[in-house]
């Protein structure tokens, strides 16, 4: 074996071993964005938006050391751009979060029920990749790029808050998130520091594999610089929309040699194997399958809801929310509001439907 390609072997399971424990930690902890959501719109709870709010401090925390230290080059991210796509995000954005919503999670959390035992997420699980590949490449993708993609803003220095020229403005934002966090007694439990500080640290790790440990300055074919198995050519971390477009891709054409391993697509079945593995060792799997039709219909809408959306938005609450906002991109703060307003709506729609058949 070359040493490219032992090397390329050593970041797919650096990507697929993060995966796991990010599985196995969403499964322990019920780490969940819109369960967090959920949670302050119906209870008023603020103790897994809080490990949300963790993850990303330190998420940005570890980037901008990434960046100082030399071992990444920010502007080589997949989420670095010159374009400002205020318009894309933010209907992208509206679109994941209200499908989410009734699709019982978004991506992440859809593996990780998954490997729970729940049927009804492996629908969401299809439905979802194949509207989102539709959305990278097919009749959504046409209707995306001559619709919404047209408006944007151009921001030469890029469209990041690094516009403000604050020095250490990465440091300054994530250290205000984990001191409104860490502040709070309540939060210092096993369970939340996991699921914030290890959500957070997996992010920080995999940025540094595909960005430091994966770059080679001079493939020896094409004599260019490339980062390794990422599927963009570009530095990659963790998010799961398009990466699960990607593993549907790669299953039905996989004897196709040009279709090869990417880091997102280990990603999403190590978090598929890290929830069953936590599930089985804690005794909480279970089968789970629809109650009716509409409970079908509805994860159905959710899932083409957040694949259309998540690729529009260019991320999800993982690809945007943590692993976006944590480069400060201006695309990822638009997208991650948006998809909060939309799971706010559908959640408020829910309790409005439920409460009128209560009444009923």
């Amino acid at each position: 074996m070359s040493a490219l390609a032992a090397l390329t072997q050593e970041v797919l399971w650096a990507f697929f071993l993060a995966g796991a424990l990010l599985g196995a930690i969403s499964q322990r902890t019920h780490f969940c964005t819109m369960g967090a959501v959920s949670d302050v719109v119906h209870m008023g709870d603020w103790t897994r938006a809080r490990q949300w709010l963790c993850a990303i401090g330190v998420a940005m925390v570890g980037f901008a050391a990434l960046t100082d230290f030399g071992l990444i080059d920010p502007s080589k991210t997949l989420y670095f751009s010159t374009r400002f796509m205020w318009l894309s995000t933010w209907v992208g954005g509206l679109m994941f979060g209200y499908g989410m919503v009734i699709a019982s999670g978004c991506g992440n959390k859809t593996l990780v029920r998954i490997g729970g035992g729940n049927l009804k997420s492996v629908v969401v699980f299809m439905a979802m990749g194949v509207s989102a590949f539709a959305t990278l490449k097919g009749i959504t993708a046409v209707l995306r790029v001559n619709t919404v993609d047209t408006w944007f803003t151009e921001i030469p220095t890029g469209a990041t808050l690094g516009f403000l020229a604050i020095p250490g403005l990465g440091y300054i934002l994530g250290g205000v998130l984990l001191v409104l966090t860490l502040r709070h007694k309540d939060f210092w439990t096993l369970d939340s520091l996991l699921a914030g500080v290890g959500v957070g640290s997996l992010v920080v790790a995999m940025w540094w594999v595909s960005g430091h440990l994966g770059f080679v300055p001079e493939h020896p074919e094409t004599l260019e610089a490339v980062y390794l198995a990422t599927s963009s050519g570009r530095i990659e971390a963790l998010s799961f929309v398009a990466p699960v477009a990607s593993t549907l891709d790669w299953l039905m054409f996989y004897s196709d040699q040009s279709k090869v391993l990417t880091t997102g697509v280990v990603a999403v079945a190590g978090v598929v194997l890290g929830s069953a593995a936590s599930a089985l060792l804690s005794q909480t799997f279970r089968w789970e399958g629809f109650a009716d039709a509409r409970d079908l219909g509805q994860h159905l809408v959710g899932g083409v809801l957040m694949g259309v959306g998540g690729v529009t938005a260019m991320g999800c609450t993982f690809g945007q929310g943590l692993s976006g906002i944590s480069t400060l991109s201006l695309n990822a703060f638009m997208a991650l509001v948006a998809i909060l307003v939309g799971a706010v709506v559908s959640l408020r729609q829910q309790a409005a439907r439920l409460e009128r058949t209560a009444c009923a």
